[in-house]
């Protein structure tokens, strides 16, 4: 225990360097223990769960699972891998400040390195109301909830604040801004604006904040290089649930062509059993 306990913490602070230091790196997200693994043979440094892919490889729409059922897999994945693992929360299954922090600090015993919280009130996202975006008021509160619950653990932990105007119908750059300056000033390590996808826009965000700025790649209509966000001040780029979302494209494809064509050239670009096995030898 106590070897697992040091692990954790030593993951947490290279989780932590690796935001201070002068490189950008890319953190991608595994679904399950296998690309967890898989991502990790091929050199990344860091990890980050995604809740849509969770939710996807287990057969259900986005959105739809459990606090537990979450922690578990945060759980799963860091055990199956060496690297700092930070965790996709979403809104932290609350809506309170309160239940924010107990959230917080439910993640954090699992050994995650660092995880997200949202401005989204997911108690409106069905309904009719005008937008699902907390007032900022309030999105800051639970923000310095987190903060708090993050001080009072016993090793580093990277909170990442992120605003998500962009992905709820409010492509407003100027509110974005104002959000997470004002998340900045309640303490978290790392801003973040899903949705943001050209040059201008990213270097005003960068520009207007003295934080580390993650920034989500390969959306559509977003064709920024890993070099060109480098250049504009990005410090790490994530890629949501894209990795998965691939991965079952190519399965549809493939299946769609057996029942439609009865054919099966989808097989020629398969990976090898030699090719996968050799990604999960220690």
């Amino acid at each position: 225990m106590d070897d697992i306990i040091k692990s954790h913490r030593e993951n947490a602070k290279t989780f932590q360097e690796l935001h201070a230091g002068p490189q950008t790196f890319v953190i991608p997200n595994p679904w399950d223990v296998g690309s967890a693994r898989m991502l990790e043979h091929l050199g990344f440094k860091a990890l980050a769960t995604t809740s849509a892919g969770f939710d996807f490889s287990s057969g259900r729409p986005e959105g739809t699972s459990s606090l537990d059922e979450v922690l578990t897999h945060c759980q799963e994945i860091v055990d199956a891998t060496n690297l700092p693992v930070s965790a996709d929360m979403e809104s932290c299954y609350a809506h309170t400040p309160e239940g924010v922090a107990e959230t917080i600090r439910c993640a954090a015993q699992t050994g995650l390195a660092g995880c997200s919280i949202e401005d989204v009130n997911i108690n409106t996202i069905d309904s009719y109301a005008d937008s699902p975006i907390y007032e900022l008021s309030i999105a800051v509160e639970r923000v310095v909830a987190a903060v708090e619950a993050v001080r009072g653990l016993d090793r580093p932990f990277m909170l990442t604040a992120r605003a998500e105007n962009y992905l709820h119908d409010r492509p407003d750059l100027a509110d974005t801004i104002k959000r997470l300056q004002a998340f900045q000033d309640a303490g978290a390590d790392v801003l973040y604006a899903p949705g943001l996808k050209t040059a201008d826009d990213i270097r005003s965000l960068v520009t207007s904040v003295d934080r580390p700025l993650n920034v989500i790649a390969g959306l559509p209509g977003m064709t920024l290089s890993v070099a060109d966000l480098a250049d504009l001040g990005v410090k790490r780029i994530s890629l949501g649930s894209n990795l998965f979302r691939t991965a079952f494209g190519a399965a549809l494809s493939g299946a769609r062509e057996i029942i439609e064509h009865g054919t099966f050239g989808y097989a020629a670009d398969a990976a090898t059993f030699k090719e996968i096995s050799a990604l999960f030898r220690d």
